[in-house]
């Protein structure tokens, strides 16, 4: 299995695990009924972000709270769903990819489900 080498792979990341998350029972429902999510558009801004995230390249631009803010006020999100999202996310790149790369991921996975839970809570 290789490492996450680059943006074809992170698009293969990111395509599988919104295939999941999507109809997942426990918070598939932000994505389909909170936000009615419009994958075309959303995909290549999430795959950007995390190719600035692990390959330093400046092809993110935004702030990844407002949304979740605006999300998160319309249905209450909790530590449960964060981690719900993270275990999802960090086995799909697990049924993908083994490397360096893949375990940085899935470690800012983390970092970033603290983080987004701890502003969301206090915006």
């Amino acid at each position: 299995m290789n490492d996450i080498q680059g943006r074809v792979d992170i698009d293969l990341l990111i395509e599988t695990f919104y295939k999941k998350i999507m109809v997942d029972e426990e918070i598939g429902y932000f994505f389909t009924e909170v936000v009615k999510l419009d994958l075309e558009h959303h995909l290549p801004k999430i795959a950007d972000f995390w190719e600035t995230t692990l390959f330093h390249q400046a092809k993110y631009k935004g702030n990844p709270i407002t949304p979740h803010v605006a999300m998160h006020e319309k249905s209450p999100m909790a530590q449960a769903h964060f981690d719900r999202w993270v275990k999802v996310f960090c086995n799909t790149i697990d049924d993908l990819f083994a490397g360096t790369k893949a375990e940085m991921a899935k470690q800012r996975a983390h970092s970033i489900a603290t983080v987004m839970l701890i502003k969301i809570k206090t915006v």
